[in-house]
């Protein structure tokens, strides 16, 4: 990457710290980001080159076409924030009560910004064109990205990136991992029907609360005894509820949880033994149960050909050690994957954190921070990716 490139970085860099400032303390929940698509349009604007669009209210694409014919590639950037009271102790701390920026979605966005910015400025040397999505409600299944893809918006897009700032990494390392990087996430709930009844009288009641607790141990064993330990899923019951009376045995019980899985196969396998589980131990007990599946985002999965292009090309851009190659793939869950499922992509994890400012909390945390110096990294990493459809410099 030429010297004058690197200053159009260190430049974008510079407005998209003020960006991403301005977005961190105007946060929106997913599905209500109308105002942030809104300053988002606004500051890109005054880039004529761009062909901005609004497919739903709360998104805004905008298209960088090339002085010369080429391919379409698409980077993408995330917009929603969390239903968290920020305790960062940022100078420019969320301004609306209950609701953060603690997933880094400003900072994808403001890299974005900065990335369009500078791309714009190398439009003669670019063959091909560079669709930039700014993408509503990433964190709330079914997810911003399924409606996207539903309505088009990557049918003419051959290859797609995207970027999230990564805490437990330094500033100046990028991650990347071939294959699953991240699991699938289906969440259920299971209803139990018993018989209630005075407790001093347990003998005429069916108790909804002893047989669930049956199905939570039962339902263990499904990851311990039916699947392959080198696929193994995480099952997890996060709720049981039932009852509020020291005396009452009630009738019913609800079980709540999530599966996570980077394996399709397993995916679909393991609700179908937890539904003969779960049936047969209330068949056993007299009792009836059913389970609702609400699924989530599939397994993301990076491509074998988007990642040839990322490795060369953070390792023709960037200083040898860079770039890191996961070994495993992470529990967590991104709707990026709705993108991957169409077309080629790849999804990479930029180094943020930094001890000595206080950049050490995870995603998803109330302190969560991170050391801006990695917006000019991830700026520098969007346009390394594209750098393929770029003539030599």
């Amino acid at each position: 990457m030429n010297h004058a490139t690197e200053q159009l970085i260190t430049a974008a860099a510079e407005e998209a710290l003020r960006w991403r400032r301005y977005i961190h303390a105007h946060p929106d929940l997913s599905f209500q980001e109308k105002p942030t698509a809104d300053y988002i349009a606004r500051e890109l604007s005054p880039f004529a080159e761009l062909e901005i669009s609004r497919p739903v209210e709360n998104s805004v694409i905008a298209v960088l076409h090339g002085a010369h014919p080429g391919p379409m590639w698409a980077l993408r950037a995330d917009i929603d924030a969390l239903p968290l009271q920020e305790e960062s102790g940022e100078t420019f701390c969320s301004t609306v009560p209950g609701v953060m920026h603690a997933c880094g979605h400003d900072a994808h966005t403001a890299m974005l910004m900065g990335a369009a910015k500078v791309l714009c400025q190398l439009r003669n040397r670019l063959h091909g064109s560079i669709k930039f999505i700014f993408q509503p409600a990433e964190e709330v299944p079914p997810g911003g990205a399924r409606e996207l893809v539903d309505m088009g918006v990557v049918d003419d897009v051959q290859h797609i990136f995207g970027l999230h700032v990564f805490p437990t990494s330094p500033v100046g390392v990028i991650t990347l991992k071939e294959g699953a990087y991240v699991a699938s996430s289906d969440n259920f709930d299971i209803t139990l029907r018993g018989k209630g009844g005075h407790g001093s009288m347990p003998q005429h009641c069916v108790d909804p609360v002893t047989i669930g607790a049956e199905m939570v141990g039962a339902l263990q064993q499904i990851v311990a005894r039916n699947i392959d330990p080198g696929t193994a899923p995480v099952l997890t019951i996060a709720t049981f509820q039932s009852g509020d009376s020291y005396n009452v045995i009630p009738d019913s019980a609800r079980l709540a949880g999530t599966l996570r899985t980077h394996n399709q196969q397993v995916r679909e396998t393991v609700p179908q033994l937890m539904s003969r589980i779960i049936n047969g131990i209330a068949a056993a007990h007299g009792a009836e149960c059913d389970i609702q599946w609400q699924k989530g985002y599939a397994v993301g999965n990076n491509h074998e050909v988007t990642n040839a292009i990322a490795r060369e090309a953070i390792g023709r851009h960037f200083p040898a050690g860079t770039l890191q190659l996961a070994d495993k793939a992470l529990f967590g869950s991104e709707d990026f994957s709705s993108y991957q499922e169409k077309i080629p992509g790849t999804f990479l994890f930029i180094g943020c954190g930094n001890k000595e400012k206080g950049a050490t909390w995870n995603v998803h945390n109330p302190h969560f921070r991170i050391d801006e110096d990695a917006l000019a990294v991830g700026i520098k990493t969007h346009i390394a990716l594209v750098s393929q459809l770029l003539n030599d410099e």
